[in-house]
């Protein structure tokens, strides 16, 4: 199993949905930081980020409804008993948080969070109203090897469910965040997710971008490598309703 060293978490109760603790991150100057106005959002003004090969646009009739980073791993299992297996993909496991409004106001510095993201830690606290639970959209995961599910409800919010199946693919850019501190064998593909239906449960939200990815592939081969495999991951979700 994939094991990584990470650099230092952030405190519990900062929030990862605030411009500041970003910016603070990313090295952008103390006059940006002071810029960043988590009070104003305006989701209207948020352009999803287009890859070097596009993926198909969001359907006309929708609009972005949620935008939020997601940290976690990408899962995979290896057949031991076969010297030549590769990783096969088996999922993935998520927690995902709030950062609409940076996507709104600071596209630029949301671009940089996921190469951040995937050095921090997610934070534990168990506490609901925590400010980084507070944050907390919810949680990415999949009911099958085929179907990614989004669970947007929580304690603190009510954003929507959804089941998907995935419609189109393209490569992570050039200089795409690899891994943990700069290791891994490179970040996964963009992706577009659209709903996939008779999944039991009220379907709200209807297509999701996987976009501005950090991390998450394989190694080549399942040599040396236990039966499961967790690659750490960050990415930016748009949600469209």
């Amino acid at each position: 199993m994939f094991s990584a060293s990470v650099k230092a978490a952030p405190t519990l109760e900062q929030r990862w949905s605030s411009p500041s603790f970003w910016a603070s991150h990313s090295g952008h100057s103390a006059s940006t930081r002071r810029g960043c106005n988590y009070s104003l959002c305006d989701l209207s003004k948020a352009r999803l980020p287009q890859a070097p090969t596009p993926l198909p646009p969001p359907s006309y009739n929708l609009s972005l409804s949620h935008v939020s980073i997601g940290r976690g791993t990408q899962n995979y299992t290896c057949d031991l008993s076969n010297s030549t297996a590769i990783p096969v993909a088996a999922g993935a496991t998520a927690a995902l948080y709030n950062v609409s409004c940076i996507a709104a106001n600071h596209p630029t510095l949301l671009s940089l969070i996921p190469g951040i993201a995937i050095n921090l830690p997610l934070p534990t606290s168990s506490s609901a109203l925590s400010p980084i639970n507070m944050d907390l959209s919810g949680h990415h995961y999949f009911l099958d090897a085929t179907t990614p599910f989004f669970n947007l409800d929580t304690e603190v919010h009510s954003y929507g469910i959804g089941a998907f199946k995935k419609l189109n693919a393209t490569s992570a850019p050039e200089g795409a965040v690899i891994g943990v501190d700069g290791s891994g064998m490179g970040a996964v593909p963009w992706l577009k997710l659209t709903e996939k239906f008779g999944v039991e449960g009220s379907q709200k939200l209807k297509e999701v971008f996987r976009v501005n990815t950090a991390g998450g592939q394989p190694p080549a081969t399942c040599q040396g490598q236990q039966e499961s495999i967790l690659v750490e991951y960050a990415a930016e979700y748009w949600v469209y309703v």
